[in-house]
This record gives C-alpha cells, structure tokens and sequence, in this order.
C-alpha cells in the first residue's frame, strides 16, 4: 500500500440515513458482521427512503473523476480475504466530469480495517429497504478492491449518520484508489439529491 493510502488510513467518514440508530461504543465493532452500501435516497417519500443501487464519486488531483456503484459485507476483526463479500460497477471520467475514459466492474478482494464513530441520538426515522433486522452506524470501513482491467485499488467507505453525536471529522461518501491514481476528494452529497452517500450497517 503506498503512502497516500497509509495515510488515509486514520481517516474517518461518511453521511449515511437509516431506520434503527443506536448509540454503540466506538469498540462495539468486535467479529460482527459488517454489511455496507452505496445507497439510493428518495427524498420525495415521508420519511425518506433508503433504497440499495446508488452512486457515489471522487475527484482526482487534476479533477479527472470515477463514480461506484455496489454494497457487500465482511467480519469487523478478520483479515482473511474469503469473510469479504461484494463489488458493484465503475466509471472514470475526463475533468469535464461527462467525457468516459474507462468502465467495468469490481469486486472487494479483502478487509484491511474498519471502525466504528460515535453515533448520534435520538434515532432519526427512515424506510430502510436494504436492511430491516440491522443498526445503522457511522464508522470507516477500507477494503482492497480488484477492477475488471487488471488495475487494483482501495475503497474507503465513510458513514456519518446525521444528528448529534457523531464529530464533524467523519465524512460522507468514498474515496478510492485505482493502481497509481488516488480519487481522494470526495464529492459532497446535496441536500435533497440522490447521490454520493453511504451506509454502513451492523447486521443482528
């Protein structure tokens, strides 16, 4: 793993929304099992709906981009490459953000860490249609991933649920690696608009 990874290592992050929110100690994390996804939001149902198949995106340093779609699960404390699950599609892009440079698939290829943030309180009410037996967390969750053209990556997947509780510092969305081009920038999710958001749940 290059530096620039190394270093995102201590980074924490991500928005997500969700139906049961819990506050759980930051070393709750133990073997559970870890489900997480790059969700669709419908703003438009009361309460909002959190549906599997979003997208989310980050920018490169000289604004070239690449956008992921996917979800999978792992165990929280194991290294070992056949407890991950998951993958979902990608797209690069020029920096005009619509001219294509590249497309296919991903798969995770194995754990390297995961931890959980402090969650906010009180519970904020969702429809969550990925998951209706498991508590939404903020935490950071760093996978290994493999592209369908050869080229390796790491994905970070950051959770922050909104409300009170969990710090500013912890960010919503991704940010990847693919061979030697860092995506470290992430793109911010919109108030109301589908797009570039995460959710990270611990399954019962």
């Amino acid at each position: 793993m290059d530096r620039s990874n190394l270093k995102r290592l201590g980074l924490l992050g991500v928005m997500a929304v969700g139906v049961s929110i819990l506050p759980i100690d930051v070393a709750w994390a133990g073997n559970n099992h870890i489900r997480w996804d790059i969700p669709s939001v419908d703003f438009a149902t009361t309460p909002l709906t959190l549906s599997p198949g979003g997208h989310s995106s980050a920018i490169a340093n000289d604004g070239t981009s690449i956008t992921l779609t996917g979800s999978g699960t792992f165990r929280a404390n194991s290294g070992n490459s056949q407890n991950v699950t998951g993958g979902g599609t990608w797209e690069t892009f020029a920096e005009d953000g619509v001219t294509m440079t590249g497309s296919g698939t991903y798969q995770v290829s194995r754990f390297v860490s995961f931890v959980l943030a402090p969650a906010p309180s009180p519970s904020i009410p969702f429809i969550d249609n990925i998951c209706s037996d498991c508590v939404l967390h903020s935490g950071l969750a760093v996978l290994r991933i493999a592209y369908s053209d050869g080229s390796d990556g790491v994905l970070f997947v950051s959770c922050n649920v909104p409300g009170e509780g969990t710090p500013g510092s912890v960010f919503e969305g991704i940010t990847v690696s693919k061979d030697f081009i860092d995506y470290w920038n992430r793109h911010n999710p919109v108030s109301g608009v589908d797009g570039n958001r995460t959710a990270i749940h611990i399954l019962q």
